[in-house]
């Protein structure tokens, strides 16, 4: 008889209708190694029982998938039979509402057709001036020989970028409040990631205060907007393009659907090119080669421009360090998903409700996809290797049906701000200490990404030494 390793190195003897996975404790399973350090766990889990994983959060049991092959079923080819698990967006839906990221069905069907030409073609393209000319701004701040926390610009940036894109304007007050109240609520949706039980909002916890105080700010300046856009009925923004679409009976989105779109894009899309960017130019900073090759391909394609959308098919080193930050530090560290019927995986009996967990930390780093899964080596992405990879062997946005909608957005956002800023800059680290990152909601760096900024002496840039 076969020996099926589980449980804390125990070994049980026989079929199992259960897959192999770490012994968890008695009502809390693996809830505090899951807490203690997701993806240290996680790893863990792939390295030492496979490709499919029996884990316990709690009472409940739930799966980890390491095989892009039981991946492709659960993401595309049965994806309607694997929904979003309801437990943890139950806790947020009075931020999201039913915005993209969390809606199903049908619903999202529609709103998915009605939204998806804002993030296309001509539109798409459109909104590279803004980038740039924003990217451009905060360098002009930037000084020889200062520190700078490269999180907290990369978050301020991408916040500017996604208010102007989204609302056209948005005033220096209007910024001020969203930043702050869109900070509040990022820190209570972390500690509702890892809660294993549901605390109604209404509970006056001190951070449940500061939720609902931080969504009446959002929703105070996002309402106004809308009405102010339903009244003048002109602009070029993405809210604009999201009033005027119809689905295929006519009809618009309402107000309360767009309130729900708008604030999606300005937590989901801002935050997580933020993070890519953070998490690059941390890479860039730790190996001196790698920038100097991405800052003279800009140099050479930019010459003495700013960048423009038409540039982006140039920067092909910028656009390969950017997917090598993301596949080592993925903003969107894990997908849930939960069975929606009992079915089989890989020859496992799954119930109803099962949560399913695939994690784009570990098959990033996974040595049967990657060689030297470790390494910092933008020039891996040379040649189109994604090509070459098993299908969801790489997955920064997500894959199938519901894989971000706005990731050639990001992809280009990051793209032209990474060689706006290493064509002036480079950037060194304050410290020879690595940065961990922390797995919340998304993959941040726990603590400062504190680096002094040189400027490059380029002729051809605003003198040279700026």
């Amino acid at each position: 008889m076969a020996v099926v390793w589980k449980g804390a190195g125990r070994p049980v003897r026989g079929r199992t209708h259960e897959p192999p996975g770490p012994a968890g404790l008695p009502l809390l399973g693996n809830l505090l190694d899951l807490r203690r350090d997701p993806l240290a766990f996680f790893t863990a889990c792939a390295d030492r029982y496979g490709d499919v994983v029996s884990l316990h959060f709690g009472p409940k049991p739930a799966l980890l998938l390491n095989d892009p092959a039981e991946i492709e079923p659960v993401l595309v080819g049965r994806h309607r039979a694997y929904p979003k698990p309801d437990f943890f967006w139950r806790q947020v839906t009075a931020v999201f509402g039913n915005g993209l990221l969390i809606s199903q069905g049908s619903f999202w069907q529609r709103q998915r057709r009605l939204a998806a030409p804002a993030f296309a073609g001509p539109k798409l393209a459109s909104y590279a001036d803004t980038m740039v000319r924003l990217t451009e701004q905060m360098l002009d701040g930037w000084r020889t020989g200062e520190e700078r926390d490269l999180h907290t610009d990369m978050m301020a940036l991408t916040l500017k970028i996604a208010a102007e894109t989204l609302f056209g304007a948005a005033s220096a007050e209007d910024m001020t409040c969203m930043d702050a109240a869109l900070a509040d609520l990022r820190g209570e949706i972390a500690s509702r990631f890892v809660r294993p039980f549901l605390i109604p909002d209404a509970v006056p916890l001190p951070g449940h205060l500061r939720y609902k105080r931080a969504l009446r700010c959002v929703e105070g300046v996002v309402e106004r907007i809308i009405r102010e856009k339903r009244f003048f009925q002109d602009g070029d923004d993405l809210l604009t393009a999201l009033m005027n679409a119809r689905d295929e009976t006519g009809e618009p989105m309402s107000d309360r659907q767009l309130r729900d779109e708008v604030v999606t894009f300005l937590l989901a899309g801002h935050e997580t090119t933020a993070l890519a960017l953070t998490w690059t130019m941390y890479l860039l900073g730790r190996h001196p080669e790698a920038d100097a090759a991405v800052a003279a391909e800009a140099s050479a394609v930019l010459g003495d421009s700013t960048a423009t959308d038409d540039d982006v098919a140039r920067l092909r080193l910028a656009e390969r360090t950017v997917m090598e930050g993301m596949r080592l530090y993925p903003p969107a560290w894990v997908i849930g998903r939960e069975a929606g019927a009992d079915c089989e995986i890989k020859g496992y009996r799954v119930r109803a409700g099962t949560p399913l967990y695939v994690s784009p930390w570990v098959l990033h780093r996974d040595p049967r996809f990657y060689d030297e899964p470790e390494a910092f080596r933008p020039a891996r992405w040379k040649d189109d290797p994604v090509r070459r990879l098993p299908r969801f062997a790489y997955l920064p946005f997500g894959g199938g049906p519901r894989i971000c909608i706005a990731h050639r957005f990001a992809m280009m956002e990051a793209v032209l701000i990474l060689a706006s800023i290493v064509r002036r800059f480079r950037l060194e680290p304050c410290s020879k200490q690595p940065i961990a990152p922390l797995a919340s909601i998304t993959l941040s760096p726990l603590g400062s990404v504190r680096n002094r900024v040189e400027a490059r002496h380029n002729p051809l840039i605003r003198g040279g030494s700026l």
